[in-house]
């Protein structure tokens, strides 16, 4: 279900966590995001699959949301080798759900700033073909390129002399800023 708002469009996104068995002694859990669900109900850490030690969990629905001034990100991500989502989450210290999903996007832009606070955890995850096309379609149908202007260079000289613009205030018998002139040093 997916609906559209002024400034952009919204579709509900599962968010799938996989628990493997940690490769140390420090952790005995590794979670990582693997997937995601378009269009997915409510849901909080429903066990969808087991294969041995290893557990899918639908964690989280979260809403995708798609905004018109982001659309340049958008193509960004979209032209990239494999698409994804980046998915934001932070640690809880709960054991059993050691993970809150924060935020899903399909901006790469987004999901830099998530990854540069060092708080979040962020991870990508390949985009269905469905939701490629969905936010293809959205970017075509928003994005505006932006005409490039040059910028024109100020008219003012920077190798100007500057003599004699000290403090008014300051009565002194010489300015301070003035380079000195007609006097030979001393040796």
């Amino acid at each position: 279900m997916k609906t559209e708002r002024h400034n952009g469009q919204t579709l509900p996104l599962g968010i799938v966590l996989r628990r493997i068995p940690g490769v140390t002694r420090w952790a005995a859990w590794s979670w990582r995001a693997v997937s995601v669900l378009p269009g997915a109900a409510a849901a909080e850490w429903k066990e969808l699959r087991r294969d041995g030690d290893a557990v899918d969990y639908h964690a989280a629905t979260v809403p995708l949301e798609l905004f018109r001034s982001d659309t340049e990100a958008y193509l960004h991500g979209l032209s990239a080798k494999v698409p994804c989502i980046y998915v934001v989450m932070r640690q809880t210290g709960v054991a059993d759900r050691p993970l809150e999903i924060v935020l899903a996007t399909a901006s790469p832009y987004e999901a830099q700033d998530y990854a540069d606070n060092g708080d979040d955890l962020v991870e990508k995850v390949q985009m269905p073909g469905g939701l490629i096309a969905l936010i293809r379609d959205f970017v075509e149908a928003h994005h505006e390129d932006e005409v490039f202007i040059k910028r024109r260079r100020d008219k003012h000289r920077t190798d100007a002399v500057e003599d004699g613009i000290g403090d008014p205030r300051i009565a002194q018998m010489t300015d301070v800023y003035r380079s000195p002139a007609g006097k030979k040093a001393r040796a």
